[in-house]
């Protein structure tokens, strides 16, 4: 038998040697998943002694951890915006630096009124966060697979949030003919096809179609910026998540494409996250 405290030291000790950056968090956080207990159980139970069935159905999620797999897709949910989704191996994670990209969002729909679209949805977290904060305002959220938009469509339900719909197509496809929106966001795939990382931690195991892009992982980003100029409203903005070192090559697609006041902003960690253009058809 093995109590609570022993397999969470065990376990982290595990997770350190098989490379993990928060080997303590991780064990937490799938103990308590395993358990379906909260994190305070931990605190509170220590000395509580683990049955065969438990002990063996954390081993299970524990050895998942230790090959790679991120925590996201063994426990199915994640949070973002302080909103908890559902994820699947479907759909990309999440990510913290994306929230970057929200908050700008948030901040060029101050004065707007008009409905905002979010192309490359996933589990609709950019389209869920800003329909949270902007409830009177419509949201509609794209994405190439079906799963995601059933599976964004599902953590609007659960959510309560009613003035988000999702559509599955690629980009602007679903989208009918004279649609206008004030505000466009997208994360796309922008990673190089031959980017060493891809073969490197959690990105091992999401979706490749959304993380990779040809033309250097610029190639969504121009088609995008390209015919987003048949979408926007006049004065709407357009904006998109990038990698930290595309600011440049993303200012230049939105100035070859004619958008105005374009400007990149770089996320908490200092690096270029997010770049933007004003769409002024009569300049």
């Amino acid at each position: 038998m093995s109590t609570v405290e022993q397999t969470m030291k065990s376990a982290t000790s595990a997770l350190k040697q098989s490379g993990s950056e928060s080997p303590n968090l991780d064990a937490g956080v799938l103990l308590c998943h395993s358990l379906d207990k909260p994190r305070s159980f931990l605190l509170t139970w220590p000395d509580k002694e683990l049955t065969e069935l438990e002990l063996s159905g954390f081993e299970q999620l524990l050895q998942r951890r230790i090959n790679g797999e991120p925590i996201a897709y063994i426990v199915g949910e994640r949070e973002f915006w302080s909103l908890p989704l559902k994820v699947s191996p479907t759909t990309l994670i999440p990510r913290p630096d994306t929230e970057r990209l929200v908050e700008v969002a948030l901040d060029k729909s101050t004065g707007q009124s008009g409905s905002i679209l979010d192309l490359g949805t996933g589990t609709g977290a950019i389209a869920l966060a800003l329909a949270s904060e902007l409830p009177e305002r419509e949201v509609v959220g794209v994405d190439l697979k079906v799963e995601a938009q059933h599976l964004a469509s599902e953590n609007a339900q659960s959510l309560n949030i009613l003035n988000a719909q999702f559509l599955s197509g690629s980009w602007f496809s679903p989208l009918e003919d004279g649609t206008k929106f004030a505000l466009i966001v997208s994360n796309p795939p922008y990673i190089d096809e031959a980017d060493p990382h891809l073969s490197q931690g959690d990105v091992r195991f999401e979706p490749v179609s959304a993380l990779v892009a040809k033309e250097n992982g610029l190639a969504d980003i121009r088609h995008i910026a390209q015919t987003a100029v048949d979408y926007l409203e006049e004065d709407g903005w357009l904006m998109f998540e990038h990698g930290f070192e595309q600011g440049q090559r993303v200012r230049d697609i939105l100035v070859a494409s004619g958008y105005q006041g374009i400007e990149t902003v770089k996320d908490y960690g200092n690096n270029d996250r997010v770049t933007f253009g004003q769409w002024k058809k009569n300049i």
